[in-house]
């Protein structure tokens, strides 16, 4: 094991009480073959709290949701985690094999026995209703997003990770995603950690940013944030034309993009 650095602490994992954080990282060190990946990191995610973690690629912030869900052991530094937590993770990236017959519902279902109706309520809940029967080959960016999503939900977590969940999901899908991510937030009472490697794009409803690049840059409010000198310094020269970002509309689209009232009702033709 490689000598700590000055002023850092032995890897400790321990566990802590319902009225504790969902998660706590004080100090963290981690390295990977021999490559320092992440110094003195400290994060702290609350129940009912987004935290989004930005950074360029390569800067730490997967290892970094890994050591927090203790799928990778630290150099140095505390970890701690509420006792009994319930962890739903949606990955970069799914490669199903075109030749697997995997309908939503049979994937949906692989991480235990759905009660009756709970395939439903959760497809539902994501904005994917009519889809159980779908091949997981057939479905489109956003759509697989929020499959993704109704199998982390199926766990009823108390924190939601969502690694890059934007990823291959267009402009106006990723809006309607974090929007989705916000209501279910506000109805479950879950804690989300969320990780985008687009500097520039944080969904509105985020309560804390924390820039990383191998170490936090800055960590605050998204506003705070984005104008950072720290943030501004990893942005380089695209720094003037880019910004956190965060939006907000009086409108909702269905999964094909469609613009529905508040109630779900069509507005396509609302016209005259």
């Amino acid at each position: 094991m490689r000598p700590l650095r000055a002023g850092a602490r032995p890897a400790v994992t321990v566990p802590m009480g319902s009225a504790a954080p969902l998660v706590r990282l004080d100090g963290i060190d981690l390295d990977l073959g021999g490559r320092p990946i992440l110094r003195g990191v400290d994060l702290v995610v609350e129940a009912g709290e987004i935290v989004t973690l930005i950074g360029p690629n390569g800067a730490g912030k997967t290892s970094l949701v890994r050591v927090a869900l203790g799928l990778l052991a630290p150099s140095a530094g505390l970890v701690a985690r509420r006792d009994g937590l319930r962890v739903g993770y949606v990955p970069q990236r799914l490669a199903v094999d075109p030749a697997l017959p995997l309908t939503v519902e049979r994937f949906i279902g692989l991480g235990g026995r759905l009660a009756p109706g709970r395939l439903a309520d959760l497809l539902a809940e994501v904005g994917t209703e009519g889809l159980g029967r779908a091949p997981m080959q057939g479905l489109s960016g956003g759509e697989l997003q929020r499959v993704m999503l109704a199998r982390a939900l199926a766990r009823d977590p108390d924190l939601l990770v969502l690694d890059e969940p934007a990823q291959g999901v267009d402009v106006l899908g990723q809006v309607e995603l974090f929007d989705l991510v916000t209501r279910v937030r506000r109805a479950r009472g879950c804690g989300v950690l969320m990780v985008s490697h687009d500097l520039h794009l944080v969904m509105a409803a985020t309560d804390i940013v924390v820039c990383l690049n191998h170490h936090v840059c800055c960590t605050g409010h998204p506003e705070a944030v984005g104008r950072h000198p720290a943030y501004l310094a990893l942005l380089g020269p695209t720094a003037r034309g880019l910004a956190v970002y965060a939006h907000a509309h009086d409108h909702h689209h269905d999964v094909a993009g469609h613009v529905v009232g508040e109630a779900g009702e069509d507005t396509r033709n609302a016209r005259g």
